[in-house]
């Protein structure tokens, strides 16, 4: 049987006989122990292959996704690291693992505050013991960043070299961990008393598998996703993953080192040379057509009848991300795997003429977003390509009567961009552009108390008068307030302010 292991076929053949067994129905206990049993080592990209080949022979990828946790469990500590490359500090690797050691302490700091639930819900630190848990999950919250990185500046590279199965399935992942940390912050934040039934059981069904889909994730990171890779990648373009890294931002962690690869010179970008674009109605200098879709309060994206990204606007107010990374990408590879299946029925309607247009409305960050797709169609009518159109509409959707004598909207650079110098330079918190008149309340005192704010928030609320704004401070997303305010008719936006604390406002 050793021999027949030490084949890599027969190795990757029984790793996929051992997924499918789990699809069908066998106990996930008896195949982790059977794979322990027959593969002491399996290298880590063996492991890809396997996933991307169940993908490719048919595995949907939503049962690879299901079946993940339990098949790299199996192999958590039985995957051979063997030739693994170095990196140099500051490579986009080196970044990556230093978030995931910092990502580790956090959770690992709450695993002990976990095993001591008992005692500090009985203890006059009660309320220092759960703000401690909630910090720390604020905390965790930074790890969105990370994963977007691996989603728009990693996995396009990843497609360029044919690996699109594994990806996908850790996107799909992503997702999980986002929503598991949303859900545990919300369970923290439910107004009421916490006894130490209830914190257990919150606990157990809420905080602990957040905690644990971040660890599990930095596993098949650090044992799959990355030696792969490495191996897969040139240094031209983890160089491009470098220089894009910037625009989505670190997680826990500032990188102490810059990183360069030698021999390896920048993407030159490609900026609005001189020329003139003429149209049937007029002409545009392509300097003028720049800042003119650049401008426009919408983000705007083009993909090509061939289902590829071409083209993204970079107007000041972005509402979704957008790398150079996504252009000529496949533009389902721009949306998470739970998505997937729309994209392809608009681009499906679109192309076939049953549809022109697909509107969407979300509620984000205290947010109206208005998203709609577009066909794009020729005189003939024949089709071109999709145009998707983002916009905020959270201050639009309040208008009413009407608007007849001259009036300017405020300068984003003369007003907001010099408050926040202003409050780089003073330590002021800085604050959106809002009407002159605010009541503000410091929710962390009652916080402290475990009296929650809602009650006196709907109370004053209910007094403000036309055009007054209600400023609550608080050190977490108040996400059940945003949602009580929001269902009873307040306009609501949350940010958080240079001081580290979320200002969420409120308006009728």
């Amino acid at each position: 049987m050793s021999e027949l292991i030490n084949n890599s076929r027969s190795r990757k053949e029984l790793l996929k006989h051992m997924i499918l067994q789990l699809h069908e129905g066998v106990a996930p206990e008896a195949v982790r122990a059977r794979m322990v049993e027959l593969m002491a080592k399996i290298p880590y990209g063996e492991v890809v292959e396997v996933e991307q080949a169940l993908i490719n022979e048919g595995l949907p990828e939503t049962e690879v996704l299901r079946l993940c946790d339990v098949h790299t469990e199996a192999l958590e500590g039985h995957i051979d690291l063997a030739g693994m490359k170095i990196v140099a500090p500051g490579h986009p690797v080196d970044t990556f693992k230093q978030e995931n050691k910092e990502l580790i302490k956090v959770a690992d700091q709450l695993n002990v505050l976990f095993s001591r639930v008992a005692d500090e819900m009985q203890s006059s630190g009660k309320e220092k013991y759960l703000n401690t848990i909630k910090t720390l999950f604020n905390s965790l919250m930074d790890v969105d960043k990370h994963y977007r990185r691996k989603e728009n500046l990693l996995f396009p590279f990843l497609e360029k070299y044919g690996i699109t199965g594994p990806p996908k399935v850790m996107w799909g992942k992503h997702d999980e961990t986002r929503d598991l940390l949303k859900n545990a912050i919300n369970a923290l934040n439910m107004p009421g008393e916490f006894t130490t039934e209830m914190m257990e059981m919150k606990i157990d069904l809420h905080l602990k598998p957040a905690a644990k889909a971040i660890t599990d994730m930095i596993m098949k990171e650090e044992e799959i996703l990355f030696p792969m890779t490495l191996d897969k990648l040139s240094e031209a373009d983890w160089y491009e993953v470098y220089r894009q890294t910037l625009e989505i931002g670190y997680c826990l962690y500032d990188p102490k080192f810059t990183w360069k690869p030698q021999g390896v010179e920048a993407e030159t970008e490609v900026s609005a040379e001189e020329g003139t674009v003429n149209l049937p109605s007029g002409r545009f200098t392509t300097e003028e057509l720049l800042a003119m879709l650049n401008t426009l309060p919408v983000d705007i994206t083009f993909v090509d009848r061939n289902d590829k990204v071409k083209y993204f606007s970079q107007g000041k107010e972005r509402i979704f991300d957008r790398n150079r990374a996504i252009l000529g990408r496949d533009v389902r590879m721009c949306h998470p795997p739970s998505s997937v299946h729309i994209v392809d029925q608009i681009v499906g309607d679109f192309k076939s003429g049953k549809a022109d247009s697909a509107p969407f409305w979300i509620q984000m960050g205290g947010k109206f977003i208005h998203i709609e797709y577009l066909a794009l169609r020729n005189e003939k009518g024949e089709y071109l390509g999709t145009v998707e159109m983002s916009q905020d509409l959270t201050e639009k959707r309040a208008l009413s009567g009407d608007q007849r004598l001259l009036s300017y909207r405020k300068s984003e650079r003369s007003e907001s961009a010099k408050k926040n110098e202003q409050a780089d330079a003073g330590g002021k918190v800085a604050e959106p552009d809002h009407p002159v008149s605010k009541v503000v309340l410091d929710a962390r005192p009652l916080l402290a108390k475990g009296i929650h704010p809602l009650a006196q928030v709907q109370e004053e609320c209910a007094a403000l008068l036309p055009g007054e704004v209600y400023e609550v401070i608080t050190p977490f997303p108040p996400a059940p307030m945003i949602e009580e305010m929001a269902a009873a008719g307040y306009q609501t936006r949350s940010e958080t302010g240079t001081d580290g604390l979320f200002h969420t406002y409120f308006r009728k």
